[in-house]
């Protein structure tokens, strides 16, 4: 997505560790007009998969979520990695370790909004690693909802995350592809491999 990666280059900003900060539009700060053009990619590509939810895990993945849940006229549901007081009824909990933070959190999702008959739409805002995508997936199974795709705003192609998830047979979608960080600089793949 052309949008997004010229908003990559312009403010973000590569950091120790193989660590990219977009906290100017994705991750901090909200740009709506360009989570809104996210969102609509996200719907015209995964249109024919007859999505009934769409799942996240917070806080980053909201903002893609909830304009592609508005793009497809479903709702968005997303897992909270701290369980909450008001989180009384059963529920579904699984582990995720997280790259950026480097620790491992419990994600939960209430099960009166997860079902077996969900065809899911999996949203996050990076793939790295796959752990919360992974982590996500656990989230469905355990509800017995059907995993429909991946979507990505983000994706570090030289990790692997895409990888792990294409050998279980998802259709993982991502926006803007990141080949390497060369001397602080962001490389971009050519096109979208599938």
């Amino acid at each position: 997505m052309k949008e997004l990666e010229e908003r990559i280059l312009k403010d973000g900003t590569v950091l120790k560790g193989e660590v990219l900060k977009v906290d100017n539009f994705l991750n901090h700060q909200i740009d709506p007009k360009l989570m809104q053009s996210i969102g609509n990619e996200f719907a015209n590509y995964f249109s024919d998969k007859g999505i009934t939810k769409i799942v996240t895990i917070e806080s980053s993945g909201i903002a893609p979520a909830v304009f592609a849940g508005l793009a497809l006229g479903v709702p968005v549901v997303f897992a909270r990695k701290q369980k909450s007081l008001t989180l009384t009824d059963d529920f579904y909990s699984t582990e995720v370790y997280s790259f950026t933070k480097k620790m491992t959190s419990t994600i939960v999702i209430s099960n009166k909004f997860l079902e077996k008959t969900d065809r899911v739409l999996l949203i996050d805002d990076f793939l790295a690693n796959g752990q919360a995508a992974k982590g996500l997936i656990r989230l469905c199974h355990e509800a017995q909802a059907q995993v429909m795709g991946v979507g990505i705003v983000i994706e570090k192609s030289f990790q692997i995350g895409r990888k792990l998830l294409e050998e279980e047979n998802y259709d993982v979608y991502s926006l803007a592809r990141i080949r390497a960080f060369e001397e602080g600089q962001v490389k971009f793949m050519e096109k979208e491999i599938k």
